[in-house]
Order: structure tokens, then C-alpha cells, then sequence
């Protein structure tokens, strides 16, 4: 439905409306997770959910390039019905192949409309005031964040005295979920930072000293190394985790995300510095967000596990909106007399993904450190 409205929008309005309900979709992943985890014995549910987990970085490489295609010899309307014609193609496979009667295994609970309202007030009043801040008033922009901070105050209160919350705050007392929840915001930020950034060089020209200057059509196969990376990444944990615990693979995919962020912060003017820095940086996501689940898994127990490993994908969604707020903030300050994003800039916005990344690793190190203690 988004993709339509979105498609047919006559004006910016009603694109945002369309937009808004493609949002709504986010939520697809976070549901097949839980239904793989009721519907699969527990090893192939692990293996399941592992790669369900990562499917949002493939996709995410797989349609980049082709929005671009179809930006590039078609009108952009076209890409909300390709949209649409992959819904349909969804809608039509769990038709066909989900289960019959697969959702009555799971826990009928009434929904926490009351906090959903109040944490979708405080993530609103918190992106818009980071989005908006090089061009809004000092007072305007506080004003925003603090009603950010009341409406998670509220919210916190809100969840705590509810009998079936939204998000159950109780198993953020559990070290490694609360690490685990603080890595997926955390990485998803910087993985919209990357992209944003390595989608506005490939398009800018090179008058700017950092642009490739390729064509639209051309520009989005920069991030098909992101999509090949994090799928191979997933099938090598696999493997991997025969020999070394999952814990072990997050920390060694954040470090491949640490070290791919600071690459392409310093080296991102050639062709083949953004390929490879994009590929390091798809199996550092691959490996992460592959292994997540499995952390999760040994502290929760069985009965909270799905919402737990799906509010952590919600959470990667969550750092994604921050991610893009950050960037669009960083360039908007950053702009050259010509009106594209300055050089430094760029290194700004990359650098502040990498610092991400390096500060998610020194965590986890940390973590590890304790853990065998």
C-alpha cells in the first residue's frame, strides 16, 4: 500500500504518507524470525534466523543498484512499482510456502498502543532535531531534543507498568542483551553513514576532489560488494561457529566494520578504495548481525526469546534513521561554494561512522575481557 501511494503521490505530502506505510514493512523481518524460530527445530532454527538476519543488508545491495537503473532511464515513479511487485511476490510466497496456521503458535497479547504513540513522539522529536539542526535556531533545536528526552522518559515509565509492553525494558538488565541491543543501533548507523556517503561520491563530480563521477545507472553497484560480503559472511559463521562461539564472531565482524569505516574515511576518492572497503565492510555486517541471535539466545529464555531477537532487528532499523539524520546533518553544515558537500565534509560524516564502529569494538572487547573472568 505504501508503494502505491508512494508511486501515484501528487504531492511531497502524500509521498510522505506513502514513505510512512513503507516504514510498516519493517516489521516483515522481525515477524519472519519469530515464526522460523515456532516453526523449526531449534538447529535449523538457528541457522534460519541467522540468515534472516542478515537479509536486509543483502537487500539492501541488491536494490540500490537497481533504483538506480530504473532512476536512470526510467521516472522514479517506476521504483515504487517495482516496490509493488515485490510485495506482491512476498505476499504470494507466504502464501504458498509459510505454514498454514503458523501464527496460532505464538501468544495472543493485546498491543501497547499507548507506547507505541509515545516512543514514535520521542524517536520523531529526536531524529528531526538532529536532521534539522544546521539550519533551525539553537532554541528551536533544544526545544526538540528535550521533548525527545521527556517523551523516553514517559515512555520508560509507561513500558515498566504495562502488563504487555511494546518492548520489555526488564531484559535490558541482562548484560549481553543490553550490549547486543546497543551493537545493532550502534552498527546501523554507521551502515546508513556508509552508504549515504559512498552513494553521494560515487555520483559527485571530480572537481570536488573526492567524486568518481559515475552515472546514476552505474553509481549503485557500489554497494553490490556490501550485499556479496554479508551473505558470504553469513554462510562462513556457519562454519565458524563449529569451533568458536558466536560471541567470538561478533567481536571479529566489529572489527572488520571498524577497520573497513576507518579505511574508507581515509582512502575513498578511487574506484576500487570504495569496492573493497564496501565488500570488508558487507562480511563485517554479514558476521555481526549473523551471530547476534545466537547471543541473545543464551540469556533469554525461550518464551521472550522472539521479541528479543526482533526488537534488536528493529533496533538496526532505529540506528538506520539516526544513520541518515546524522549524515544529511553533517553534509547540510558542510557544503561547498559550488553546493556539494565539502571534502571535509565527507571525512566528517565517514569519520563519525568509524568512530562508531571503533567505540561498538571497544566495547565487545571489553565484554569478552569480563565474560571469561
Amino acid at each position: 500500500m505504501g508503494s502505491v501511494v508512494a508511486a501515484i503521490a501528487p504531492t511531497f505530502s502524500v509521498f510522505l504518507v506513502g514513505r510512512a506505510l513503507q516504514g510498516v514493512s519493517y516489521a516483515i523481518n522481525p515477524m519472519t524470525i519469530v515464526i522460523a524460530r515456532s516453526q523449526l527445530e531449534p538447529r535449523r532454527a538457528q541457522h534460519g534466523i541467522s540468515t534472516l538476519s542478515v537479509t536486509v543488508a543483502a537487500g539492501l545491495g541488491i536494490g540500490y543498484p537497481l533504483t538506480g537503473v530504473i532512476a536512470a532511464f526510467l521516472d522514479f515513479r517506476f521504483a515504487f512499482w517495482f516496490a509493488v511487485v515485490f510485495a506482491l511476490s512476498a505476499i504470494l510466497v507466504v502464501a504458498f510456502i509459510v505454514p498454514s496456521g503458523a501464527e496460532l503458535d505464538l501468544e495472543r497479547r493485546t498491543f501497547d498502543y499507548l507506547g507505541a504513540v509515545v516512543l514514535s513522539v520521542a524517536l520523531g522529536a529526536l531524529l528531526l532535531g538532529i536532521s534539522e539542526a544546521p539550519i533551525w535556531p539553537l532554541l528551536a533545536t533544544f526545544a526538540t531534543l528535550s521533548l525527545s528526552v521527556i517523551a523516553f522518559v514517559v515512555w520508560v515509565f509507561v513500558e515498566l507498568r504495562t502488563e504487555h509492553p511494546l518492548v520489555d525494558l526488564r531484559l535490558f538488565r541482562l548484560p549481553d542483551v543490553l550490549l547486543a541491543n546497543v551493537t545493532a543501533i550502534a552498527l546501523g548507523t554507521a551502515m546508513y553513514i556508509a552508504l549515504s556517503i559512498v552513494s553521494l561520491v560515487a555520483q559527485a563530480p571530480t572537481s570536488t576532489g573526492y567524486g568518481i563521477e559515475l552515472p546514476l545507472a552505474v553509481a549503485g553497484l557500489f554497494i553490490l560488494p556490501l550485499s556479496a560480503g554479508s551473505l558470504a559472511a553469513n554462510r562462513l559463521v556457519r562454519i565458524a561457529s563449529r569451533r568458536t562461539s558466536m560471541s567470538s564472531l561478533v567481536v571479529v565482524g566489529s572489527g572488520m566494520l571498524a577497520v573497513s569505516t576507518v579505511f574508507l574515511a581515509v582512502a575513498h576518492s578511487e574506484l576500487w578504495e570504495v569496492l573493497v572497503g564496501m565488500l570488508f565492510f558487507g562480511l563485517g555486517v554479514g558476521a555481526t548481525f549473523a551471530a547476534m541471535p545466537a547471543v541473545i539466545a543464551r540469556r533469554v529464555a525461550s518464551a521472550e526469546l522472539g521479541g528479543a531477537v526482533s526488537f534488536n532487528q528493529v533496533l538496526r532499523t532505529v540506528g538506520g534513521s539516526f544513520g541518515s539524520a546524522i549524515t544529511s546533518s553533517v553534509i547540510a553544515a558542510n557544503l561547498a561554494p559550488d553546493r556539494y558537500p565539502s571534502s571535509g565534509g565527507v571525512v566528517l560524516a565517514l569519520s563519525a561512522g568509524a568512530a562508531i564502529c571503533v567505540a561498538v569494538l571497544v566495547a565487545l572487547v571489553a565484554s569478552a575481557g569480563r565474560s571469561r573472568r
